[in-house]
């Protein structure tokens, strides 16, 4: 009999056979399972060493690390991350990974143990879009663990989970965002303008300095933002984005105000932050909100938080025709998703809008149908009752020469 060019395969005395092979690190390793027949033994052996020849092979202890132990080492090794991001991860991974897959072994967490943990945090009445969030956080630590060759597959495969599906926010008139402006301290009032108007951030509002505001030709220099953490500090950084770092020109109409808030509320000093707290110190929500609720109530409006001023100033800026590539440079996007959300909406504002003018020409060409029929239609006429109305009616005059009458539309 013919020696075995890789690996063993043994009876053993339940009458199952056994196959066993040696891994690239030298251990001797037997197949996760016993086969019920040899050939059955003989083909796991054959897939093996075709792994091990195309360099796809896995070591099967490699993934006893624990999900929990891998995700926070993923979390703290990437490279980049925003403070806020970073909080946002853990959080999404104490509160509603670690619970049912934070102690399971990588290798054993299976498309269904992903689907029946999904499920849970539904029916538990966690949010469909932090759901999205920890499905994506759990799929994209997963496939880490993939290019680590810790796990053969990423069990995270169930489609469209990782999508975040927000119900569409509220926008203000702009009545509205004045009568909000105009409840608010006067110190504040500037700060929702330019939420609205120029499409800021609050981060970026709240770490706006003189040095960053023209008022001459009314230009504001994003460069800095600030982001307050969980714990109540304050980290200063660059935008959100690399496209953050933007110059947005703000309405003429805005300028008196802006100066008057400059020259009023703002220090000399070219680091002087354009917006305080209400004792000096820097602007936070947590000391904003406040007036905020209170402007709220005074000017009628109800359901609208902070970021929806720069989602109505994006929606207006569409409406008032702003391109693909103006709208991202605004914003500070580099992506065009967001940008697309803002010219759909401005695109069905458009139909509402052609709609209405179409009921406007039916009317009126209703109108000037009936009237040409009725100082049109001569007695001769009268016996043509069965012709379907005057499109491309020809009809003769006493002298012989022939009129055409256009038709208006059926």
């Amino acid at each position: 009999m013919a020696r075995r060019r890789f690996g063993r395969v043994r009876q053993l005395p339940s009458g199952r056979w056994q196959a066993r092979y040696r891994g690239p690190d030298g251990q001797d390793r037997p197949a996760p399972q016993t086969f019920s027949r040899k050939v059955d033994a003989d083909r796991w052996l054959a897939s093996t060493e075709a792994e091990l020849l195309n360099g796809e092979w896995v070591d099967p202890d490699a993934g006893q690390l624990s999900l929990a132990d891998f995700a926070t080492r993923w979390i703290n090794e990437r490279p980049g991350l925003r403070p806020k991001t970073v909080q946002l991860y853990h959080g999404l991974l104490r509160r509603h990974i670690e619970p049912m897959l934070g102690d399971l072994p990588l290798a054993v967490i299976t498309p269904a143990r992903v689907r029946t943990w999904r499920a849970a945090l539904l029916a538990a009445g966690v949010s469909p879009i932090t759901t999205a969030k920890a499905y994506r956080l759990l799929r994209t630590v997963l496939q880490t663990a993939v290019d680590d060759r810790l796990i053969r597959m990423n069990p995270c495969q169930i489609r469209g989970a990782a999508v975040e599906r927000s119900p569409e926010r509220p926008t203000l008139t702009v009545s509205q965002v004045f009568a909000v402006a105009d409840g608010m301290p006067p110190r504040y009032r500037m700060l929702v303008l330019l939420a609205t108007f120029a499409s800021l951030r609050f981060g970026e509002l709240a770490a706006l300095q003189r040095q960053h505001v023209d008022a001459d030709t009314g230009l504001i220099h994003v460069r800095v933002a600030v982001v307050e953490l969980s714990d109540g500090s304050l980290v200063v950084g660059p935008p959100k984005t690399a496209a953050g770092r933007r110059v947005v020109a703000i309405p003429p109409a805005m300028l008196p105000d802006l100066r008057t808030h400059l020259a009023t509320y703002v220090g000399v000093r070219a680091d002087s932050v354009v917006f305080a707290g209400p004792k000096g110190g820097p602007l936070r929500r947590s000391n904003f909100q406040k007036w905020w609720r209170q402007a709220l109530a005074s000017a009628g409006v109800a359901g609208i938080n902070f970021h929806d001023l720069r989602h109505t100033g994006n929606t207006l800026t569409a409406q008032a025709g702003a391109t693909m590539s103006d709208l991202m440079a605004r914003m500070g996007h580099a992506s065009t998703r967001a940008a697309q959300i803002y010219l759909h909406t401005s695109s069905e504002r458009d139909r509402v809008v052609a709609a209405a003018l179409d009921e406007l020409l039916a009317a009126e060409r209703s109108g000037m149908r009936g009237a040409r029929e009725a100082t049109e239609r001569p007695a001769d006429l009268a016996r043509n009752d069965e012709t379907p109305g005057i499109r491309g009616l020809e009809r003769g005059a006493g002298d012989g020469n022939r009129t055409r009458t256009v038709s208006l539309g059926s």
